[in-house]
């Protein structure tokens, strides 16, 4: 077996006597939520006024996050994007003076995975480093109502990818002030009081790589030529999507449905099983809150599928540059063997009464084990 080749990009390095602490997970509260085995945080120390660095301890086995099909079993990518989310809002109210009782309102998310053999799971659960910068802040009678956020993301002192972040910060007055009107003044909902079922025949766990059929969230899904769309199924009472009582649609659901009608696409477009299948790019742009009462109607399009050269075994050219695939030898946390042969970019939609909720732009990419 021959190692693949590639050129690493050494990750920033911390301050010299600064260290991250890997022991404990934050106070939950910081992070919003309720369970502790839901806090993967575990330390953040400011560099400057604009940039912090943040750890977490990524789990090797979790109900929810852990709940994969594809082999080698790799962290999800949304996990790794959790990390980054708990690691802005612990961020904005720590070293931002965001008010513990501010609701936070989440507008865009961006993840790259430059190095994705790195996040399979081994022997000991993953140490990610995340260095956090803010790009942009915005203020408003002295306190600050939003952060933009750019996140270099690395293991072992070595990039793994790069994400991207927004959040807008509400009073409780104005949060409500809001919600209400984009309700016509209807009160708003919970999730604690949400029916248990949504209507329609759920999808088939194994179809979007899964094996627990809880965490599937799509129902009457329809494919052809390219093209899928199915009905988001509102999981109320599951621990990790609704880990507290919510008056809206989270947008980290909207974004498991939309990576699981990907798989779906690209099952029955490419013929890309879900167990060969990570994502490795995901971009989200939300336009209006999601509402638990109207029915979500995910569609997803297949664009072209891109095939490496087989002389350039271990390199993967995409749209956006190289993909750097790895070295076994690099990471004691797990190896894999083989090459991403191909990658499926697949755009999905939601829309609430026909009306757009947010975009999603994902690249799928399909690692053959030799």
């Amino acid at each position: 077996m021959s190692m693949i080749s590639f050129t690493r990009q050494a990750a920033r390095a911390l301050p010299d006597g600064l260290e991250l602490d890997y022991s404990r997970t934050v106070d939950r509260l910081l992070v919003h939520r309720d369970a502790l085995g839901e806090v993967f945080l575990t330390d953040l120390q400011r560099l400057d006024d604009e940039s912090y660095v943040a750890a977490a301890q990524l789990p090797r086995s979790h109900a929810y996050y852990g709940d994969h099909l594809l082999r080698p079993n790799c962290y999800d990518p949304l996990l790794i994007i959790e990390a980054c989310r708990q690691a802005n809002l612990a961020g904005a109210h720590r070293f931002y003076a965001v008010a513990e009782d501010d609701k936070f309102i989440l507008t865009h998310i961006d993840l790259n995975l430059t190095h994705p053999r790195a996040v399979v799971v081994g022997a000991a659960p993953l140490p990610l480093v995340m260095h956090v910068r803010v790009v942009h802040r915005k203020e408003r009678d002295g306190r600050v109502t939003g952060l933009d956020y750019v996140i270099e993301l690395s293991v072992a002192g070595t990039v793994i990818g790069h994400a991207e972040m927004g959040l807008r910060f509400k009073t409780p007055t104005d949060y409500l002030t809001l919600r209400l009107g984009n309700r016509g003044g209807v009160p708003l909902p919970s999730s604690a009081t949400h029916p248990e079922s949504t209507p329609g025949a759920p999808v088939a766990p194994h179809l979007v790589g899964r094996a627990s059929p809880d965490n599937v969230v799509l129902v009457d899904a329809r494919t052809a030529g390219g093209v899928s769309r199915a009905g988001l199924r509102i999981p109320a009472g599951h621990a990790s999507m609704f880990d507290h009582p919510q008056d809206h649609l989270p947008g980290m659901v909207i974004a498991e449905g939309a990576r699981q009608l990907a798989l779906l696409t690209a099952l029955d477009a490419r013929g890309m099983s879900a167990a060969k299948v990570i994502p490795t790019a995901l971009a989200v742009r939300f336009t209006r809150f999601g509402e638990l009462e109207d029915a979500t109607v995910l569609t997803a399009r297949a664009g072209d599928q891109v095939r490496t050269d087989p002389a350039d075994a271990g390199v993967y050219y995409t749209q956006g540059g190289v993909l750097d695939l790895g070295d076994d030898t690099a990471y004691p946390h797990g190896t894999a063997e083989g090459a991403a042969l191909e990658q499926l970019p697949v755009r999905v939609e939601a829309r609430q009464r026909d009306e757009l909720l947010c975009l999603i732009d994902i690249t799928l990419t399909r690692v053959a084990v030799r």
